[in-house]
């Protein structure tokens, strides 16, 4: 493993069992703390939650914070206070540019189904901003042997908007698959969050769930070992 490189295995993420939600958190959050975990770069939270049928969170605030929801099952019901209702699933994108002030509510539509989804916290590059919400829904089939681009700073770009020098991806490779990847802004890090299956982040082997976070280089290596999903994060690493 490089030395600027972290390894965060499944079984080292903090947890909690509400009855009506399971949550494993990648880094400090709620009762979960740990110092060695409090972000990686601008990467605050990584949570990978499953919400038990017709269960959720009410209306609760943010702020400066841009929030990203990825469901990977079920579909999930977003509400918030500038008027937005939405259904989201399995190949929708979403956030939310909490800026100077937010509440939502996000429950499972379900009566019978959990809902499984990743939340993801990023702190922006502006603060106190008008908030705002953006969703988008993306082909599943577009990641195969593909990384997928589902967030980007440029508003151009097919992913979902955000306010930071990132840029996020997903791709569902086949065995012994391989690609390069380009780190698109000096300065920044990624963070790679094995969904499933066995991936191989230049010379470091994941398992499912596990994590790993590689910075001060210009490319890394994606290679798949069995067929397998993952969610890839370039994020700015000064100043946080």
């Amino acid at each position: 493993m490089l030395k600027n490189s972290v390894l965060h295995k499944n079984n080292t993420r903090g947890g909690a069992n509400h009855g009506w939600l399971i949550a494993r958190h990648s880094f400090s959050f709620a009762n979960y703390y740990n110092p060695d975990k409090m972000h990686f770069g601008a990467l605050r939270v990584l949570n990978d939650d499953i919400i038990a049928a017709a269960k959720g969170f009410g209306m609760h605030p943010h702020n400066n914070m841009e929030i990203i929801t990825i469901p990977l099952a079920g579909e999930l019901e977003h509400k918030d206070s500038m008027g937005n209702t939405a259904v989201i699933k399995k190949g929708d994108i979403q956030i939310l540019s909490a800026g100077s002030g937010i509440k939502h509510s996000e429950y499972n539509k379900s009566k019978d189904s959990e809902v499984q989804l990743l939340q993801i916290w990023v702190m922006p590059n502006c603060i106190n901003i008008t908030p705002s919400y953006d969703q988008i829904s993306l082909n599943v089939a577009d990641r195969y042997n593909n990384l997928q681009l589902i967030v980007s700073p440029n508003k151009t770009d097919e992913g979902v908007f955000i306010r930071q020098n990132a840029w996020f991806y997903l791709a569902d490779f086949d065995t012994n698959f391989t690609q390069n990847y380009t780190l698109k802004s000096k300065g920044n890090g990624v963070y790679v969050f094995n969904l499933k299956g066995q991936l191989k982040v230049n010379d470091t082997l994941l398992d499912s769930r596990d994590g790993y976070g590689v910075w001060d280089v210009a490319e890394i290596n994606l290679t798949a070992q069995s067929r397998t999903e993952f969610l890839m994060m370039e994020v700015p690493m000064a100043g946080f």
